[in-house]
């Protein structure tokens, strides 16, 4: 009679998740090549094919998608086996830059919620210098941030390109002091946008200031003022005016995961993060 390993079973949930053997392997701390063939194991088992590999995408057959809520539910009953019937369940906090969230933020923890289900989360948004700030007083476990200044360490989730973002009819004219729709300081992008206003002789004003990222889209959105804005974070209707209008390059920024956890579950978890992230925007 087979039997399913739960290792192979695991494996294939992070693939089905994460829709990248490279993306499950980062999540499991392990190489590609382990992945494939604990996945070529299980589906021997099962005697079914699970995965379609392609170069450029990973997709479940019917058959995967069938097998998936099952493998779902083996790791649930796997995990209470191992912990009780009432496991208590462990906090991960976890602090996000505004900036860095972006559209990925959803599905990133959709992600780390089904592959790691039984640890709560709590997760607060802020300026990644707030953030950095809570993380070295404890009381964050970890933050993903834009890199701050000379600081060192943490691993690189992706590298953001940023625009001056602006509706389709700005309602600024090239010589006119330029309107800036930006989150309050310390917000990084505001200083970053500022200081390359200035060092190019362009004239601006503070139009509009945002608690938050999607405040400060909206006023882009509603022609109230430019906006700078990483490209990924952008929705439809804003259009990149920079290179039409003569406005400065914006540098280039960082997205770090800095993370101080001894528990396995919570480094296991946090894996699992910066792979849903790299899977959500892509390679680095």
């Amino acid at each position: 009679m087979n039997t399913l390993d739960i290792d192979t079973v695991q494996a294939f949930l992070l693939v089905a998740e994460l829709q990248s053997f490279t993306r499950a392997a980062e999540a499991r701390g392990t190489t590609q090549a382990s992945v494939s063939m604990k996945l070529q194991r299980l589906e021997r088992v099962v005697g079914k094919r699970l995965v379609e590999r392609s170069p450029r995408a990973v997709a479940l057959t019917a058959a995967g998608a069938a097998f998936l809520p099952n493998a779902r539910a083996l790791l649930e009953a796997h995990d209470r086996a191992l912990s009780g019937e009432t496991p208590a369940r462990q906090q991960l906090s976890l602090g996000i830059s505004d900036h860095a969230a972006g559209p990925e933020l959803v599905p990133m923890l959709e992600r780390l919620h089904a592959l790691s289900s039984q640890l709560a989360l709590s997760v607060t948004i802020g300026f990644s210098r707030q953030m950095l700030d809570a993380y070295d007083a404890g009381e964050l476990d970890a933050v993903v941030v834009r890199q701050e200044g000379s600081r060192r360490g943490g691993e690189k989730l992706t590298v953001d390109e940023f625009g001056w973002f602006a509706a389709k009819r700005p309602g600024w004219r090239r010589g006119d002091t330029l309107p800036l729709a930006v989150l309050a300081p310390p917000c990084g992008v505001r200083a970053l946008a500022i200081r390359a206003l200035d060092k190019a002789g362009i004239a601006w004003t503070e139009r509009f200031v945002g608690g938050g990222v999607s405040a400060v889209v909206a006023a882009a959105l509603a022609g109230l003022a430019v906006a700078p804005l990483a490209r990924r974070i952008a929705p439809p209707g804003l259009l990149d005016i920079g290179p039409t209008e003569g406005l400065p390059r914006l540098a280039s920024s960082k997205v770090m995961l800095h993370a101080k956890v001894s528990d396995p579950a919570k480094r296991a978890a946090l894996r699992t993060l910066a792979a849903a992230f790299r899977s959500v925007v892509g390679p680095a």
